[in-house]
């Protein structure tokens, strides 16, 4: 049949209808299960990842944000109720992961909920879901490195006696009683280096980076039991008394210093969308994502919640703000002796940087999945022939976090973490009724939402809307700059070099 000249283009042969603005925003990426992700010249990524490694990934990112950090700045807002904070958050993931299992054994494809977006709700919502995406990974990787610099301090005060001089290890753009202070004579070097290993290891390659990731989660886990045996020693029920925030001087007491401190404990949860992002470099992704996803977020929510309480039983509420180190600092408070914070400050070093190595490589796969689609340029999407790596990507993606993390407080970065996270994740439950209504990926095997397409997306959704309402304003300013850069982006570059400007 041929297509009227008026709605035709000739390019290379190729007879292209021509699109209005409203159909290229919406197009979708058809799902083909037996494609094998490569970039230009033909070579592809490896899939080397098994079940065991994936939801080691899936912890690796997940387990020591939350813990190690955020509850310095959690348990000011919620007191002892940060505990329900992490419920919050963990009931939360835990909806969006039952989204995730379906839509992986679906669409087993590298970009996780880009990848998910595309397929259903069209290229531009998959854009601005790469946007969140990116914004997630990126400061995740900058705060948690941030993070690892006080635990090795500690350590090496702890082992040595000798701390890290802190003009090299304070950030250059701080947030101060009156607002943003820059201090030009500072920066913050132990995280830059930290990013530095990271880049080194990714470059060699998915299943090295993995099995060291492995050995590593390992050893966190370990530790936190470590934690949780020593600070239960030390528990006082009174702690718990009042076990909501009192203080509404920033109107957070009650519900709403819980609500504001899920939203910035759920950045940590992020190790769900992790797993996703490895589809395109695991055996048998239909059956192991969906597995791994909620391997991990039992992991996760069992340690979060035995840490927290034993946490706030061995140190009343008070003590955490400002509290650097915190959980190192608990275990010499409540035994009076050094040794076991030396243990737990050296955990720490340990797994923070598997969360570090293990958010990057998140970021760098979702880089290479939206350069495959055309949406930016081909640079992030060339892989190394031998070490099966996209190489340019990885070291972009590394130089960036780096710059943050050494020069940023974190203070600014949690919560934009978190919104990022949110935003990808409700996206995520929406393409669930959507792929069912439209019998995308009908055939594949694997695991399905129960009690429907819009029960437990419609919860997720409202669950995460819930979170997203006590979030700062601050961040919604920034989120909204970014989403304007990113849109700007789309339509200058992304929506003119889209591959499906020739399959339409």
């Amino acid at each position: 049949m041929t297509l009227p000249q008026s709605n035709c283009v000739q390019e290379e042969g190729i007879i292209l209808r021509q699109q209005t603005l409203g159909q290229q925003l919406t197009r979708t990426k058809p799902i083909d299960h037996s494609e094998q992700v490569t970039d230009d010249q033909g070579h592809s990524l490896h899939r080397s990842l098994g079940l065991f490694a994936l939801t080691m990934i899936g912890v690796g990112s997940t387990i020591g944000t939350g813990i190690f950090f955020t509850m310095v700045e959690a348990v000011p807002k919620a007191g002892p109720s940060v505990i329900l904070s992490f419920l919050i958050a963990a009931v939360t993931a835990g909806l969006t992961a039952l989204c995730y299992s379906e839509l992986s054994s679906r669409i087993p494809a590298s970009g996780s909920s880009y990848s998910y977006a595309y397929a259903t709700v069209g290229e531009f919502g998959a854009f601005i879901v790469a946007a969140c995406l990116l914004l997630e990974y990126g400061l995740a990787a900058s705060a948690t490195a941030i993070g690892w610099s006080a635990y090795l301090n500690n350590f090496l005060a702890n082992a040595l006696g000798w701390h890290i001089p802190e003009m090299l290890r304070s950030p250059m753009i701080v947030a101060g009683a009156n607002g943003v202070e820059i201090h030009a004579s500072q920066f913050n070097l132990p995280p830059m280096i930290l990013v530095a290993i990271c880049c080194f290891l990714l470059l060699r390659g998915a299943k090295e980076s993995a099995t060291v990731n492995a050995v590593m989660v390992l050893i966190k886990l370990v530790i936190l039991t470590f934690f949780v045996i020593i600070a239960f020693s030390g528990f006082n029920a009174e702690h718990f008394t009042p076990f909501f925030n009192t203080d509404n001087s920033k109107g957070l007491a009650g519900m709403a210093g819980v609500t504001a401190a899920a939203g910035t404990v759920f950045f940590s949860f992020i190790g769900l969308d992790t797993v996703a992002t490895a589809g395109a470099e695991v055996k048998d992704p239909k059956r192991n994502v969906p597995l791994g996803i909620m391997a991990a977020l039992i992991v996760v929510t069992v340690f979060y919640l035995l840490v927290a309480v034993a946490a706030v039983g061995a140190q009343p509420a008070k003590m955490f703000e400002g509290q650097e180190a915190g959980l190192a600092v608990i275990l010499q408070n409540v035994t009076g002796k050094a040794w076991p914070a030396l243990v737990l400050s050296a955990g720490a070093v340990i797994s923070v940087f598997s969360v570090t190595l293990v958010t990057i490589y998140g970021q760098s796969r979702i880089l290479f999945a939206i350069s495959k689609d055309g949406l930016i340029p081909a640079s992030f999407q060339r892989v190394h022939a031998r070490t099966r790596t996209p190489v340019s990507n990885t070291i972009i993606v590394c130089l960036l976090v780096g710059i943050v993390a050494g020069l940023v407080d974190s203070t600014f970065l949690w919560d934009m973490v978190s919104m990022g996270t949110l935003v990808a994740f409700m996206v995520v439950s929406v393409a669930v009724p959507v792929i069912r209504r439209q019998g995308l990926g009908e055939g594949a095997s694997g695991f399905r939402v129960p009690f429907g397409p819009y029960l437990i997306p419609g919860l997720s959704i409202v669950a995460c809307l819930y979170i997203l309402k006590d979030l700062p304003p601050t961040t919604y300013h920034v989120f909204f700059i970014w989403m304007a850069v990113a849109i700007a982006i789309y339509f200058f570059y992304g929506k003119n070099h889209s591959h499906l400007n020739k399959n339409q």
